[in-house]
């Protein structure tokens, strides 16, 4: 993939916010091969650190910033920095998420749900917000969400929905920032081999029955979104905007 990018995001500064570790930092990897300079954001000062050393090695600027994206004064803080050090944003990645689950409707706490909505929606909207009155025509936006958003079951209840969310601001992002020549989409993921889902997985039972549920019959690597990410980032999309990229596998009815 890194061929096929060549230096399409060369001098550009990509914001990725989940960005230490799992689909986030494949696609941080994958727009420094194509030439970016990359900003991992996460809540975790150290893992993004760790990050960023490797996007380093790959000859690249990189920018570890701790950022909890459910705290508006954190994201503030972020475009902030990036602007004061970096002083451009050119792509910005909405990948940072959590997904805890209940039982029932019941059982979802207030606690769960504030955290829930505030990292998977809340963050996004106001990061791009911000973002979006610094980024020249011809940048992107690629919110990431999940094929939970298209079909919901009652344990992802509250994640689905916000996810869900997030795909109706990807098309009011759009129409918004049209103007300015600003493009954003969004990646709908199906399940991928990322440290959540390998914590989140019950049992080899419920790995069989997910690689079950997709035409190709297997679950994905982190590295297999990278070339949709680079697509949306680039030129490559110019006439693409407002839309819902699924990448799931083929997930069966």
């Amino acid at each position: 993939m890194s061929d096929e990018a060549g230096g399409a995001l060369e001098g550009r500064v990509a914001i990725v916010t989940g960005g230490s570790k799992g689909l986030g930092l494949a696609m941080a990897k994958g727009f420094a091969r194509a030439g970016a300079d990359v900003v991992i954001a996460s809540r975790k000062l150290e893992a993004c650190e760790q990050a960023a050393a490797e996007i380093r090695a790959l000859g690249r600027r990189a920018l570890p910033v701790a950022c909890h994206v459910g705290d508006w004064g954190q994201c503030d803080a972020l475009i902030a920095r990036v602007m004061g050090e970096l002083g451009r944003i050119d792509v910005l990645v909405n990948n940072a998420g959590i997904a805890p689950v209940a039982p029932r409707l019941l059982d979802v706490s207030e606690t769960l749900f504030d955290k829930t909505i505030g990292v998977n929606l809340k963050g996004p909207l106001r990061l791009a917000a911000k973002a979006a009155e610094h980024m020249r025509p011809g940048s992107t936006i690629v919110n990431v969400s999940s094929v939970a958003s298209v079909r919901p079951n009652p344990v992802t209840a509250v994640y689905a929905a916000a996810k869900a969310g997030l795909n109706v601001l990807t098309s009011v992002m759009a129409q918004e920032f049209a103007p300015k020549g600003i493009r954003v989409n969004c990646i709908v993921c199906g399940t991928f081999w990322t440290d959540s889902f390998r914590a989140g997985v019950p049992s080899e039972e419920a790995v069989a029955a997910a690689t079950r549920g997709n035409v190709l019959r297997r679950i994905a690597q982190p590295e297999e979104i990278v070339g949709t990410a680079l697509y949306l980032a680039t030129e490559a999309s110019s006439y693409t905007t407002g839309q819902l990229i699924v990448v799931d596998g083929g997930v069966l009815p």
